[in-house]
């Protein structure tokens, strides 16, 4: 009888085993699946744009700061190059490619990692790159190097954040978001939070920081990592969803949403992929339209 009822326990706890597994496997699934139902419904999966097609930057233009100056189209140090099917951005100067048209109302999806060099005065600070939407004005317009944009960050330990790029206030450059009360510097920096202090931003001096983030922590070193990291280890691939959707931005890292931001000025513009002092590598640029 004991051996019988040892056997019953036995069968019990693999069952249990079994469906806690089974509820694991579910959980993940929809952690990794955060994309509203609304927003999910509303693509166009039908007019996918490859803004990168795998074999050459067709569709962009170059524009690189050298000795002072920003210079369309002449890109002869390769700061931006296509090899085996990856767009390499080696960092070595300060620049971007640009699209050539101009976006509004889509879900941008843009995998990228983490290269190996960095240099001049990001020389052992973390690694940075940068997706600037919404971008307008001239070339070369904010520092000599970069279109008026909003700015989601690329960077090590802050892929997510929010900046403005724009040299002095503009009103027609700003985000308006939440932050955690204990984060916001009164200047209207902070880390997002759904339920926080909400804040208007017009410039990079006041950055909105991304969920996850270690606030207490000097971010700003090569290869930092946060306690509860949502990028991917060096040298694995990241997955960052931008959806531009009128005058909102939500951000997903990885399938978590990490940064939201409304009453967004302005509303569309041309797309910049940074080169700001270290190497990244590009491998999907795509862009579904929001019918």
């Amino acid at each position: 009888m004991r051996e019988f009822f040892q056997n019953i326990i036995v069968i019990l706890g693999v069952i249990f085993i079994w469906q806690s597994l089974i509820f694991a496997q579910d959980h993940s699934t929809k952690l990794t699946n955060q994309l509203p139902a609304e927003e999910d419904k509303h693509q166009d999966k039908q007019k996918v744009i490859r803004l990168f097609n795998g074999k050459n930057l067709d569709g962009w233009y170059t524009f690189i700061r050298s000795n002072g100056k920003g210079i369309k189209n002449d890109d002869t140090d390769k700061i931006f190059s296509v090899k085996d099917g990856l767009i390499c951005v080696s960092g070595a100067k300060y620049g971007c490619i640009t699209t050539n048209e101009i976006y509004e109302n889509y879900i941008l999806e843009v995998e990228y990692k983490v290269g190996e060099h960095s240099y001049g005065s990001r020389k052992d600070k973390a690694f940075d790159s940068g997706i600037l939407i919404h971008s307008n004005g001239k070339d070369g317009g904010y520092d000599n190097v970069w279109m008026k944009s909003i700015e989601i960050q690329v960077i090590e330990g802050g892929s997510g954040d929010f900046y403005v790029v724009s040299q002095t206030k503009d009103e027609n450059f700003s985000i308006t978001t939440t932050v955690d009360p204990k984060s916001y510097d009164k200047k209207g920096s902070g880390i997002f939070s759904p339920n926080g202090i909400e804040t208007t931003v017009f410039t990079p001096a006041n950055p909105i920081r991304r969920i996850g983030v270690d606030q207490l922590k000097k971010t700003d070193v090569a290869r930092f990592r946060n306690i509860n990291e949502i990028e991917k280890p060096h040298g694995e691939w990241n997955l960052i969803k931008i959806i531009a959707n009128n005058d909102k931005i939500n951000v997903y890292l990885n399938g978590q949403l990490v940064n939201k931001a409304k009453n967004v000025k302005p509303k569309k513009g041309k797309i910049q992929i940074q080169s700001e002092g270290a190497e990244f590598f590009y491998k999907r640029i795509d862009l579904i339209p929001l019918k």
